[in-house]
């Protein structure tokens, strides 16, 4: 895990636009017509009918989809009361949290005022611009007050996501830790470190869940919440205890549970030891728990141990929760955050970590084969399926409950809407990064001397996306790093053809030599090739002194797409390998084939393309509904490429009866459901959004990708090599440096999937 130093947050906040979000318009505004309908006069026409009827609000304004982020500093994460102005980055990252996993848009407000009765009146009187109020960093005990005053005199969701995020996460920990211990909620003995608010909150909350009162014993710094104490609150009073103890070491004799939320190393290995037989350890505090993971995990076998970092299994994070709920209560115009909601949120969050975990999760954490158990007892931050999780459970305890009205009917159609969600704003990208970064790996870089290319290894490095390998003239490629103010250090170069070199170049030479001996290519030509860096750099991949290649700036792609199926070979049970681009647009993720490699495809070559797309598609955590595309609709024109996609169809629908494709067909009438569906009722994808396109030639593949970036429409990753046996991807002259980095990260996930293949097959 990279780093964060303060120069490198300090400018992340401030270079190009200062801080983190923005407003964007979302309708046309280019003509003298688009702007009186905006504003006036054309405006008074929504005004009115929301003075009619304020629901109209919904319609007319973006307040549905609207949530403020409101604070006064005086909790600030880890910073305590550092006041509301310097609490404003934080509340720009949650609004970009909110953005980023659930679609939410956010103006944060930091209210410069203390006084909990003067807090609640500001917020009550801006509330009718949001759909929704979360409540952060706001100090105990006003964080009651004001949280439980405004649910009470709002008609909109509030929820203060200090208390009741850990909550809800940590509860459907809990709920999954007990089943693998084999314990019942309403029998264990559970110890509370910590009375803060998210203490607080989170006691409540289990006892919701089943946990008893006189089972439960909350430690402040003070010792035990009991009755011999006379400096307690009102919060606390309610969590007083009948027992006859003084100390956590007390507490902690025969307890099943431990919750922590205070501060680092004040729980001990011999309290853990102390504890039951199968106990569950959640050490929360931040950034460092209550006990060192390698110290609890050593101080006994049985135990299932929780913090709220990254870097450990099983983190209970609020990002599981906050933008999911909010997104379920807003879809449903909630007038509350109620029980119901945050329970429904419990168990949804809890029965997702049964569920087999997709490979592009999988890939995040070296390749174990994630499933449920003592070190995966709830979802990971980066699972793409929390969305389509999460928000509808909320959204049909909202209605269930009668805090919101029935305007979702269609559940299908609400979770398409959802997924759709998941491709804006290249969310993707952004979890491959985080998930590259768990294990980076090394990557080739065959045409250092190239700006952009030399800068993306720089980047992908500072990231920790990668560990580069730069192949060229060292003294050229550090003549660019300072012309264009880019720093090697930490980055390998490797001249291929200094003297230094020589005996790399004759092992490769003779293991090429050999491979391809009976198609042509004697020891003398492959000696030569490995002056090439194509060459040279794929038979780094080829025999493990590299994990992964790029190549593409300079080269022609037809020159090394020869050289890959010399060198690297294509996947056995193809005669083919083709790439892929994602799309993310305002309307969702597309998976578009082949824009790369195959000119003129039979339909030999197209069934391999759409076999190759699926594996690809599902390993992005998709479920692939295929649409081949062509110039005709099933069958309409028997000649030329029709046909030969039409015979493509019929193959894998033959061979792959349960997949989800059809065709020939119009992009249009793939694209469009409704019309695809009343023109043509026969077909295979009824009823189904279409999420991968393959084309029939590369020609209009290659044009419908370019054409969607030129205009706007969409961001792309890739293009992403698919079929050939190990991690060589091909990028082109137009590739900007991100582009690169993009292609780079999916590189890494790449190789780290050829390595878990790899290790499957020598057990």
């Amino acid at each position: 895990m990279s780093k964060v130093t303060k120069e490198a947050a300090l400018l992340y906040h401030s270079q190009g636009k200062p801080g983190k979000i923005e407003v964007v318009p979302t309708k046309p505004y280019s003509t003298q017509m688009d702007l009186s309908l905006a504003y006036s006069p054309g405006v008074a026409e929504p005004c009115l009918e929301i003075e009619k009827d304020p629901q109209k609000a919904y319609e007319y304004t973006s307040k549905g989809n609207l949530v403020a982020v409101i604070s006064n500093g005086t909790a600030v994460l880890g910073l305590g009361d550092i006041g509301a102005l310097a609490g404003k980055p934080v509340m720009e990252g949650k609004g970009l949290l909110f953005k980023i996993f659930a679609g939410i848009d956010v103006f944060d407000i930091e209210v410069n005022e203390k006084d909990p009765e003067k807090f609640i009146q500001a917020v009550k009187a801006i509330a009718p611009t949001f759909g929704g109020i979360n409540l952060e960093d706001i100090k105990a005990p006003e964080c009651f007050e004001i949280e439980n005053r405004l649910k009470a005199e709002l008609s909109i969701p509030v929820m203060h996501d200090d208390q009741h995020g850990t909550a809800i996460i940590s509860g459907a920990g809990l709920l999954n830790a007990l089943e693998i211990q084999g314990k019942k909620i309403e029998n264990v003995k559970i110890v509370v470190n910590g009375a803060g608010a998210s203490a607080s909150s989170c006691t409540k909350l289990y006892m919701m869940l089943g946990a008893k009162k006189e089972n439960i014993v909350m430690v402040d710094s003070r010792g035990v919440i009991n009755k011999k104490r006379t400096d307690l609150n009102e919060s606390k009073k309610q969590f007083i205890t009948d027992r006859d103890i003084d100390t956590l070491e007390e507490a902690m004799r025969g307890a099943d549970v431990f919750l922590g939320l205070s501060k680092a190393d004040v729980l001990s290995v011999e309290m853990i030891r102390s504890m039951n037989e199968k106990p569950i350890v959640f050490a929360l505090a931040n950034p460092n728990p209550e006990i060192a993971y390698d110290k609890a995990k050593s101080s006994r076998p049985d135990l299932i141990f929780a913090t709220g970092r990254s870097d450990y299994p099983n983190q209970i994070n609020n990002v599981l929760g906050f933008p999911y709920i909010f997104r379920g209560a807003l879809d449903v115009r909630a007038t509350c955050i109620n029980e119901a909601m945050k329970l429904a949120a419990v168990y949804a969050i809890a029965g997702l970590a049964k569920k087999p975990v997709p490979d592009v999760v999988n890939a995040a954490y070296n390749l174990k084969r994630i499933s449920f158990g003592p070190e995966y007892i709830i979802p990971k931050p980066l699972d793409p399926r929390l969305l389509t999780t999460v928000a509808p459970a909320v959204a049909k305890a909202a209605i269930e409950s009668g805090a919101a009205a029935p305007i979702i009917t269609d559940w299908d159609a609400y979770e398409s809407k959802l997924r759709a969600l998941m491709g804006y704003d290249n969310k993707m990208i952004r979890r491959f990064t985080e998930m590259a970064v768990q294990n980076p790996k090394r990557v080739v870089f065959a045409e250092a001397n190239h700006a952009n290319m030399l800068s993306a290894a720089v980047t992908a490095y500072q990231e920790g996306i990668c560990f580069p390998i730069l192949l060229g003239n060292t003294d050229y490629i550090h003549s660019v790093a300072e012309q264009n103010g880019l720093n090697l250090d930490g980055l390998e170069i490797v001249n291929l053809r200094s003297g230094e070199e020589t005996e790399r170049r004759e092992k490769y030479a003779k293991i090429l030599a050999q491979k391809r001996q009976r198609e042509g290519i004697t020891l003398d030509e492959a000696r030569e090739k490995m002056f090439d860096r194509n060459y040279f750099g794929m038979m780094m991949v080829e025999v493990g002194d590299a994990d992964a290649f790029i190549t593409g700036t300079y080269t022609k792609y037809t020159e090394t797409i020869q050289i890959a199926k010399d060198v690297i070979g294509i996947r056995e049970g193809h005669k083919h390998f083709g790439a892929m681009h994602i799309m993310n647009t305002k309307k969702g993720t597309y998976f578009l084939a082949d824009t790369l490699i195959n000119r003129h495809p039979d339909s030999e070559t197209l069934v391999d393309i759409a076999r190759l797309a699926r594996h690809a598609v599902k390993f992005f955590a998709h479920e692939p509904v295929m649409a081949m595309v062509s110039y005709s609709n099933f069958g309409a024109d028997n000649t030329g490429s029709p046909v030969q996609v039409h015979e493509a169809v019929r193959e894998m629908q033959e061979n792959y009866p349960e997949l989800a494709i059809d065709g020939e067909m119009q992009i249009n009438f793939a694209l469009n459901t409704t019309l695809r569906d009343k023109t043509f009722p026969f077909n295979k994808l009824a009823g189904k959004e279409v999420n991968t396109l393959i084309f029939p030639n590369l020609s209009s593949a290659n044009s419908a990708y370019k054409m969607l970036l030129e205009i706007g429409l969409a961001e792309s990753i890739g293009p992403i090599q698919m079929g050939l046996n190990k991690p060589i991807h091909f990028t082109d002259i137009e590739s900007s440096s991100r582009d690169i980095v993009n292609l780079t990260t999916v590189a890494v996930l790449d190789a780290i999937v050829q390595e878990e293949i790899s290790k499957s097959k020598q057990k």
